[in-house]
């Protein structure tokens, strides 16, 4: 007898025999025994799963003489012709090679031809979704009300190709992943049955190359025991998948608790000289560091695929770790592999991402720097409370400046500070201490003194004609307001109405510069109402003069003016 791989020899016969798809198997089951066969299936999933094989199980359990508790026998004519392929009522088709209107033509027409032998004519049509949009328009009438004796079975693993009228006509099963865990039991059946020697760690690795393909694992365990013999050992199934060892991982993480770069840079040459291809490193990194999160997380390290071994590891390893840093550690791995498709030096990305690690300091709780900070703030209110405790016992009657709290080492000598005094501005403060601040008075920095209303109202046919020069617009609408005071500084203008009022709030900065050109004096400040000023109308004039005066006068004002630039804000009276 000639030599037939694994996945062809261990295909399954039975229903309970397909792995990891009970979902499917046992709604097939029902539907048969309770007699609620449908007319059309669609299998959609990855690659080796068992799309194909189901469809066959199906196809020999409705056609087989002597069926036992929904499952083929396996024993009669035309269970054996099926398995061997040589049936003439299941019929596969290569959507692939067969995807013309032509052959669904063809295939429409031998429909109606009944069954040679068996009970229903199967059409199982593999990779469906491969079929041009005119053949599977030709396939809709046939397939929403075929014979009564022909059952279509699609297998596809891109579903979201397939038209939505296709999909409703048919009964749709989607077939998963198979579970690391299910495929190792898998491969040590089969490793049993043929008399084969592995070990644990060994199927495991072969079960995470196939990346929940059965069939491609079957595939790489044949290709393992051709090179390896028998027994297989775990270091052998590493060399000929070029497989990274779960070991350097764990290495990677016991470099970034004891803080060796050294040890980094060693392993990435170590990978170098293996031939490892980088991106699979990274992949298997961020997979280890996930698989640390989870046990981190959770406390409980069964929630991870791996060996009994390697979750006792995870187990301790995830004490050293806070989860906030193993996140760090993920971003900067995916962040790498994503950076690593397309440099230039792989190697020197991979280097810097092991060091970056490795060096990552440990992440703070926010909670945590809250405390510190609010711990910090006390101490820096006691001590200012201290200073200003003293100064008020060694010298109540006198103002202190606000440079001298500021600096503390500045000005210790008695004439600088009396100095100083005499050129600020005492503000009241709390606790008996005067805090002032020193600086110009006010009429600006070349000392010349805010122009008279006089002055004003003189120059200023020259003043709106520099500012229409600049700004057209701004220009005429200020012809039109009237001088009508000077309060604090300010120039009150007069305007006709809420738009004039409002272009020249807007442009205030730009009317002080002009000022500044056209009568010299600095800090100038443009105050627009609408209307005259009269003191009985809080609406639409200014507050009185006598008012805006005193309010101007007051020391605490005087200093917000000088020091932070504020103006005064005429508000409404609502009331």
């Amino acid at each position: 007898m000639t030599y037939q791989v694994t996945a062809r020899k261990w295909r399954p016969m039975l229903f309970e025999d397909v792995v990891g798809q009970h979902h499917v198997t046992t709604t097939l089951r029902n539907a048969i025994s309770s007699n609620r066969l449908a007319h059309a299936y669609i299998f959609s999933g990855p690659r080796g799963v068992g799309k194909t094989t189901t469809a066959r199980i199906l196809a020999k359990v409705i056609n087989c003489e002597h069926p036992s508790n929904s499952n083929p026998d396996n024993a009669c004519g035309n269970c054996v012709e099926i398995t061997e392929g040589r049936s003439l009522d299941v019929i596969e088709i290569d959507g692939a090679s067969n995807r013309g209107v032509e052959e669904i033509r063809n295939l429409r027409d031998a429909v109606r031809y009944p069954p040679a032998k068996g009970k229903y004519k199967v059409y199982v049509i593999d990779e469906v979704h491969m079929l041009t949009k005119e053949a599977f328009n030709a396939l809709l009438k046939t397939l929403e009300e075929p014979p009564r004796h022909v059952v279509f079975v699609f297998a596809t693993t891109e579903v979201h190709k397939v038209p939505a009228t296709i999909l409703s006509r048919c009964q749709r099963f989607d077939f998963r992943r198979i579970s690391i865990h299910d495929i190792t039991q898998n491969l040590r059946m089969i490793a049993e049955g043929e008399l084969i020697q592995i070990s644990d760690d060994a199927l495991h690795l072969i079960a995470r190359k196939a990346d929940g393909s059965l069939r491609d694992a079957q595939g790489i365990f044949d290709q393992v025991f051709s090179f390896c013999g028998n027994p297989i050992a775990y270091e052998q199934v590493l060399q000929v998948l070029n497989a990274v060892d779960q070991e350097m991982f764990f290495r990677v993480t016991d470099f970034i608790k004891a803080k060796d770069s050294k040890g980094g840079l060693q392993l990435v040459e170590e990978i170098i000289a293996k031939g490892y291809d980088i991106r699979e490193f990274l992949g298997g990194l961020a997979e280890h560091l996930r698989n640390l999160l989870v046990t981190r997380t959770t406390s409980d390290s069964r929630l991870i695929e791996s060996t009994e071994v390697y979750r006792k590891r995870y187990d301790e390893d995830a004490k050293h770790f806070s989860e906030s840093d193993i996140l760090r550690l993920i971003r900067l791995v995916m962040d790498t592999d994503s950076a690593i498709r397309w440099s230039p030096q792989p190697r020197f990305r991979l280097e810097l991402c092991l060091v970056q690690m490795i060096q990552l300091d440990s992440t703070v709780q926010i909670d945590q720097l809250l405390e510190k900070l609010e711990e910090l703030k006390k101490k820096v209110d006691g001590s200012l409370i201290d200073v200003l405790g003293t100064v008020s016992a060694s010298a109540p009657s006198k103002a202190v400046p606000v440079e001298a709290m500021r600096n503390p080492g500045h000005g210790n000598s008695l004439s600088h500070r009396k100095e100083s005094l005499n050129h600020s501005t005492s503000l009241p403060s709390p606790g008996g201490v005067s805090v002032v601040s020193s600086g110009p008075s006010n009429g600006g920095a070349a000392g010349r003194p805010t122009p008279s209303i006089e002055e004003i109202r003189t120059r200023w046919d020259a003043f709106v004609n520099e500012v229409r020069q600049q700004k057209v617009s701004v220009g005429s609408v200020l012809s039109q307001a009237k001088v009508l005071s000077i309060q604090g500084g300010a120039i009150l203008l007069g305007c006709l109405d809420e738009f004039h009022m409002s272009s020249l709030r807007r442009h205030r900065e730009f009317l002080a510069e002009i000022a500044q050109k056209v009568y010299g004096a600095k800090h100038l400040r443009f105050e627009p109402f609408i209307g005259d000023a009269k003191a009985s109308n809080g609406d639409e004039g200014p507050p009185p003069a006598s008012a805006r005066t005193e309010e101007a006068g007051h020391p605490v004002i005087k200093a917000l003016m000088r020091e932070l630039g504020a103006e005064p804000l005429d508000l409404p009276d609502h009331s």
